[in-house]
């Protein structure tokens, strides 16, 4: 009867321990600092892309312990400025936070509160490269200056798909 109890306790352990991993443990992680200076040090004149929903998603995985969320953005507008070179081309974006969906509606409510965008009051999210740099295996990497509701800053990121 103890060999039983103590079999169960050691599985019911390993369940719990295996059941917990980090869904977000093998995902490429954002720097987030100080904002940089927007202006790019020389302008550019390249070529012009729109980016519409017509033409792009903007989507995000929110990522915890205990699970994950997924959501989008419904409503945006921004520019590609390519000039021929990742390194002086820029990217510019702007967002209607009251757009932003999820697969939980009480969670969309919840992220458009004051918790977390605060949609009355910050109706828009925008953001801006200050610096691209070109390839790898996961894409580009970029730098780009973000303003979301109360904060804003900086964010490097290690992929960029365009």
């Amino acid at each position: 009867m103890l060999r039983s109890r103590v079999a169960l306790v050691a599985f019911a352990a390993l369940s719990l321990l295996s059941a917990c991993a980090n869904p977000a443990a093998d995902k490429p992680k954002a720097v987030v600092g100080e904002a940089t200076n927007t202006s790019p040090s020389q302008p550019t004149s390249g070529q012009k892309y729109s980016i519409t929903p017509e033409n792009s998603k903007i989507e995000f995985i929110g990522a915890k312990v205990t699970g994950h969320h997924n959501g989008s953005f419904k409503k945006f507008s921004g520019v590609v400025d390519y000039t021929g070179q990742v390194e002086t081309s820029r990217v510019s974006i702007t967002i209607d936070s009251s757009s932003l969906e999820t697969d939980t509606p009480d969670l969309t409510k919840h992220l458009k509160t004051a918790d977390f965008f605060d949609v009355a009051k910050f109706p828009d999210a925008k953001f801006e490269s200050t610096v691209i740099k070109p390839g790898g295996e996961k894409g580009a990497s970029h730098t780009v200056t973000r303003s979301i509701g109360k904060t804003s800053g900086s964010i490097t990121q290690g992929r960029l798909t365009i």
